[in-house]
């Protein structure tokens, strides 16, 4: 028996990715299960109904939720969406577990099966899934673009009439999969571009892209391929030695995020006040935090000292035709493991990629940092 699919549009504030696209959708009806998308699911990312063939589309969220046997988000599902699901709806999406117990404590209790993707391990197997890579890459691209319009310079070096105009010196903070493309991006608009990361492995990545490695001293290679914490005693040589260091620097991304936990803070107020006037900082952990101790999340800021501060929240549905391409393939790769010749749904517990990536399955909470979270939470 084939399971049914869905997928609804995303009400969050500013989302515009859909977790179902049409090529996806092709796939997935190649693999024999039934498909049903809420009217108007993709508009938003460019994908009208009629673009989806042999998809069954219903006028409201309601109905194509409770058809579901597998729900595909971007956004967690909210509590009014998990109340609407059958019990044994397996979710797979971004769930932020660690940000709302309720809405775990909700999928538990309506026995749904959830799986968070930015849980998966971040393995070789696991790359074709991996939905952080996929849209930290678009939020790389888009947060230099973002600089780059803040900014009261050219980013290349221009040849003319009146004079030789220098190019911006553009610094990178993080050298992640967004940071590499921040990098990437700002070396095409022709910047001079220099990287930072205090995870020693990445001085090569950085310089294969043509930036320049900041050595400022600290290593902090940690595990999982993300930096573990500072001492306090590299905190301070790591900031004494980047304060100087940006006092000649036109723009800095900051990349720096590990999921789950607060930004690590690398950029201080009193740094920021040793920069030049007309300086930018574009901070894309700014939803976790932030990177710079000034950044407010959604804001565009402009310091006494003339810094400007912006705090982008969300970047990769600002590009949301390619940012939800990707993430539906993402999700596709994902639901292969599980979906049968015959489009039945048989989940492998003894695969490391589906039973740490779970949440929530059979009135149980099966992530423990997630169990933890939540029994800490309850009265």
């Amino acid at each position: 028996m084939s399971i049914t699919i869905s997928a609804v549009r995303e009400t969050a504030p500013g989302e515009r990715r859909v977790a179902l696209t049409p090529d996806v959708a092709k796939k997935l009806k190649a693999r024999q299960v039934d498909l049903v998308i809420e009217h108007d699911a993709g508009k938003a990312a460019s994908f009208p109904d009629a673009a989806f063939k042999d998809v069954e589309v219903v006028p409201d969220a309601r109905s194509a939720l409770a058809k579901a046997d597998v729900l595909l988000s971007v956004q967690p599902p909210t509590l009014e969406e998990i109340a609407t699901l059958k019990p044994g709806t397996v979710t797979i999406g971004y769930l932020q577990p660690h940000l709302a117990p309720e809405r775990i404590k909700a999928l538990r209790d309506a026995k749904i099966t959830s799986f968070a993707m930015e849980l998966l391990p971040r393995t070789t197997r696991a790359q074709a899934m991996d939905v952080l890579s996929s849209q930290a890459n678009i939020a790389g691209y888009k947060a230099v673009l973002i600089a780059a319009e803040a900014s009261p310079k050219f980013f290349p070096m221009l040849t003319t009439a009146a004079g030789t105009v220098r190019p911006s010196k553009a610094l990178i903070v993080g050298a992640g999969v967004a940071g590499l493309q921040a990098i990437a991006t700002a070396r095409r608009l022709g910047a001079q571009v220099e990287g930072f990361d205090v995870r020693p492995e990445t001085k090569e990545q950085i310089q294969s892209l043509g930036a320049k490695y900041v050595e400022l001293g600290v290593s902090a290679a940690g595990a999982g391929g993300y930096a573990r914490e500072l001492t306090a005693e590299e905190r301070a040589q790591q900031q004494a030695a980047l304060a100087e260091h940006i006092k000649g620097v036109d723009v800095i991304v900051t990349t720096a995020a590990v999921p789950g936990r607060k930004a690590p803070r690398i950029i201080s107020a009193d740094m920021v006040r040793g920069m030049k006037a007309g300086s930018v900082i574009v901070d894309i952990a700014a939803e976790t935090g932030g990177n710079c101790e000034l950044t407010e999340a959604g804001k565009s800021i402009v310091t006494d000292n003339g810094v400007t501060i912006i705090g982008p929240v969300n970047l990769a549905a600002t590009a949301p035709i390619h940012a939800s391409e990707l993430y539906a393939k993402n999700l596709y790769n994902f639901l292969e493991l599980s979906i049968t010749k015959e489009g039945d749904l048989n989940l492998d517990w003894n695969d490391e990629l589906i039973a740490k990536t779970c949440v929530t399955h059979a009135g149980e909470i099966k992530h423990e940092l997630t169990k933890q979270l939540v029994e800490g939470a309850q009265p």
